[in-house]
């Protein structure tokens, strides 16, 4: 895989994290009456989670979709990480104002400064302001839409930036009750993955 191929990777990677601890996280605040306001002040709460993955990639030039689980981590204020189990060991943390990716298998681990970047850069904002709960920062980076009820949900994200909506076309998160059911991460050139969270 080549580097911008891995960049991309990377991208999308980071956008399912940061979509996945918002919605387990904001699972604590769900009710029979609430709204957007209300999930992001329950996700303002949360100090840190973890929780156990699979996901399933589609991917238009292969034949088979790409599987995969591990663990996804947050800690407050702004480290976040996926730690990748199965078919490889593979780590991304997001930490302050640098990203590591490190292949477990080799030990390679590769740096890049957050501010080398202007698309990863407006990305890691974007997490780390759901994470935060903070709405606003959330709304400089996407439209966000709320639908349902709490006994079945949906969040929508659409990237507003134009060169992360050339990598990202949009994500769809399902739920019911205090339940994540699935992340869709639906990629511009036709990609997507679906990630189902394990809520031990």
């Amino acid at each position: 895989m080549n580097k911008p191929q891995k960049l991309h990777t990377v991208l999308v990677s980071l956008l399912a994290m940061a979509v996945m601890m918002a919605t387990v996280c904001a699972a604590t605040v769900l009710a029979d009456s609430w709204d957007l306001p209300q999930l992001m002040t329950g996700l303002a709460q949360v100090q840190s989670h973890e929780s156990h993955y699979t996901e399933t990639k589609t991917i238009a030039l292969l034949k088979n979709p790409v599987e995969s689980s591990g663990i996804l981590r947050y800690r407050r204020p702004d480290h976040v990480e996926k730690q990748v189990l199965q078919p490889k060991d593979e780590l991304i943390v997001v930490d302050g104002q640098q990203l590591t990716w490190k292949d477990g298998s080799s030990g390679k681990t590769r740096t890049l400064p957050l501010q080398n970047n202007a698309v990863l850069a407006a990305l890691v904002e974007s997490i780390r302001a759901t994470l935060a709960g903070d709405l606003p920062a959330l709304q400089r980076f996407f439209t966000v839409k709320l639908d349902g009820t709490a006994a079945h949900w949906m969040l929508s994200l659409t990237p507003l930036d134009k060169a992360m909506q050339s990598k990202v076309q949009a994500v769809r998160i399902e739920g019911s009750d205090n339940q994540v059911k699935l992340i869709d991460v639906m990629e511009s050139g036709g990609d997507h993955s679906v990630m189902i969270i394990q809520n031990d």
